[in-house]
């Protein structure tokens, strides 16, 4: 006799085949379901974030005109201290600058005196407009004293650098004396003729040279010697003298 297949349980009836599929669905979600779950995730979490910068943004909205007062007075009390800052920073940065201006302009000034006084002193070479003055013995000697004369006349009209027979820069201690064959100036020997070139007023140097009883005529009448002067756009002088240290006279600190 044929086995008879059992019934159906009322569970089994009762089974709906797409609540099936959506269990399924849950329990074994698919790759397109997953995707699904984050983006909708990602936009969810967008939604809280917006709502909680609108709140953020809607903080003086339930404030008392009191409140919304005082922190108007607060802000515009920073904004002012943040302005007197600005100002205090603005201000020492022109005291900066000035001093700054004013320590280049000392700086300058400390310069070009240094240059004038190594000029004068005779420490470095130098050039521009000026004389050469050529003394040319003839029967007689040049004299120490008028040689020493024509100097002291050239100083008189403002010569700014002197040096004779292209060798000996004359300075202020600068000394003469008669010597064998000839004028020993800052003892080293000078022999004629002499040639003095000399920096400066090209006008004033000749005018001072050429008056009458001046220089040029004691010269010629006195000594015999012959004197010619040029007047030069450019006179080089390279010769310089040693420097030297003051044995009695030093710095005053009261100047």
């Amino acid at each position: 006799m044929p086995e008879q297949e059992p019934a159906p349980t009322q569970e089994d009836a009762g089974s709906d085949p797409g609540r099936d599929r959506l269990r399924g669905a849950l329990t074994r979600p698919s790759g397109r379901q997953a995707v699904v779950a984050v983006l909708l995730a990602v936009l969810g979490f967008a939604v809280v974030v917006q709502v909680r910068d609108t709140q953020a943004n809607d903080t003086y909205a339930g404030l008392r005109e009191s409140e919304l007062i005082q922190v108007l007075d607060g802000l515009t009390g920073t904004a002012e201290r943040a302005r007197r800052e600005v100002e205090r920073l603005e201000s020492r940065r022109d005291e900066l600058r000035d001093e700054s201006t004013r320590r280049s302009a000392a700086l300058d000034e400390a310069e070009q005196r240094v240059r004038t006084l190594n000029i004068i002193a005779g420490l470095v070479p130098v050039t521009g407009p000026g004389l050469r003055v050529t003394i040319t013995e003839s029967t007689t000697r040049v004299s120490v004293g008028s040689l020493l004369d024509t100097v002291q006349e050239l100083r008189t009209a403002g010569a700014e650098a002197i040096e004779l027979n292209n060798s000996v820069r004359l300075g202020a201690d600068s000394h003469f004396e008669d010597g064998i064959g000839g004028i020993e100036l800052d003892g080293q020997l000078l022999e004629p003729p002499y040639v003095l070139e000399v920096i400066g007023d090209v006008h004033v140097l000749r005018t001072a040279l050429t008056f009458s009883t001046g220089p040029v005529e004691t010269l010629q009448t006195l000594d015999g010697a012959a004197v010619r002067i040029e007047e030069l756009e450019q006179v080089e002088i390279m010769s310089v003298r040693e420097p030297t240290r003051p044995d009695y006279a030093e710095f005053s600190e009261g100047q």
